[in-house]
């Protein structure tokens, strides 16, 4: 990360790590609402078009039974299809119409729902990914002190997979469910919400659903989580690095805008790379387990019917968004970071020797 020596003090990665996750989230967390609520749009879609064959066909089916002639029949349904469409009609909508459609049902607090997951899973999330980076850092470093560019990958790699396993899939299993279950594009028959807050959504799921279900498409979630940080630590070690390099005079402390600059850079470029894996990932946590199918059955299954019913591009729906939500989310991550764990650092060395 920096050119100069981390201290390798856990309470400094979890403090500095809690902070810039928080941030994080309060700035970022309505663009992860979107692009949760652009994926499941398909699958609206797809429940109305099958809420208003059913009506169809029952209004058929009573129309013939009535005796009514075959021209009859054929206004009856129409007349039913009409009235159908326009109970279910769910509008496709892209990235600001999807935040204005939320806006519009929830507010400023429908473009926070979940947030309160995040919050109570960013500390641990970012001090495990942070420590286990620096932890696998020190592994992968030879005798001479020397670490190569596939070295800090497989670092981020393996932090990837520790705060996925460790925090992320339970706490992404609780938002998931908090975001879409009222007034959403997923649930808009639902009458009110049925989860009250983060707590009470986690308790109900391991209470109706088994343990299990918070760790539902966590080897999804950990693939996600592998390449992202794999290629975010990479890309911003050696961007920062070669800052460094160029720019002496500042002793391994940039400025907190060219942090900002390479974190952003860092965090644009994970999303393209497992988009797919983000989108099935969503489905898998938000629908139940069939019984006797696997996790990777589902997985399977859920990708085969996006491809056949909402083509292969569905598996990159809503990458404006979530690029937009970790490009700037890393951003912030990294200055703040960055910024609290200098100032624990200085403040540490005046009473502990730190390592």
């Amino acid at each position: 990360m920096s050119s100069k020596k981390k201290s390798g003090n856990a309470l400094i990665d979890f403090t500095a790590g809690g902070v810039a996750g928080c941030c994080e989230a309060l700035s970022c967390h309505p663009l992860d609402t979107i692009k949760v609520r652009m994926q499941l749009q398909g699958k609206a879609i797809a429940a109305a078009k099958s809420a208003i064959e059913t009506v169809v066909n029952a209004a058929t089916v009573e129309a013939k039974a009535a005796g009514l002639s075959a021209e009859a029949v054929d206004k009856a349904a129409a007349k039913a299809r009409a009235a159908a469409s326009e109970k279910h009609f769910v509008e496709r909508r892209g990235f600001v119409g999807t935040g204005a459609y939320v806006f519009k049902k929830d507010g400023i607090p429908g473009l926070y729902r979940g947030l309160g997951a995040v919050i109570a899973g960013i500390t641990p999330k970012m001090a495990i990914r942070f420590w286990s980076f620096e932890e696998l850092k020190r592994l992968m470093t030879s005798a001479d002190g020397k670490l190569t560019t596939w070295g800090i990958f497989v670092s981020g790699i393996g932090a990837g997979v520790v705060e996925a396993v460790a925090v992320v899939n339970p706490t992404e299993v609780v938002k998931i469910r908090l975001q879409t279950q009222s007034h959403s594009l997923a649930d808009a028959t639902m009458p009110r919400p049925k989860y009250r807050n983060a707590g009470h959504a986690l308790i109900t799921i391991i209470r109706e659903e088994g343990f299990g279900a918070i760790y539902r498409g966590v080897s999804l979630t950990a693939a996600r989580q592998a390449t992202n940080q794999g290629t975010n630590f990479t890309v911003y070690t050696l961007l920062r690095e070669k800052l460094n390099e160029l720019q002496p005079q500042f002793g391994g402390d940039l400025p907190g805008w060219q942090t900002s600059l390479v974190g952003l850079t860092s965090g644009a470029l994970g999303p393209f790379s497992n988009a797919p894996l983000d989108v099935v990932k969503t489905r898998v946590q938000r629908e139940g387990r069939r019984q006797g199918e696997s996790g990777i059955a589902q997985g399977l299954r859920i990708t085969r019917d996006l491809i056949k019913h909402e083509g292969a591009l569905s598996l990159w729906r809503g990458i404006t968004p979530r690029v937009m939500r970790v490009a700037p989310g890393q951003a912030v991550t990294f200055t703040v970071y960055e910024r609290v764990r200098s100032i624990l650092e200085q403040r540490f060395a005046k009473t502990t020797p730190l390592t």
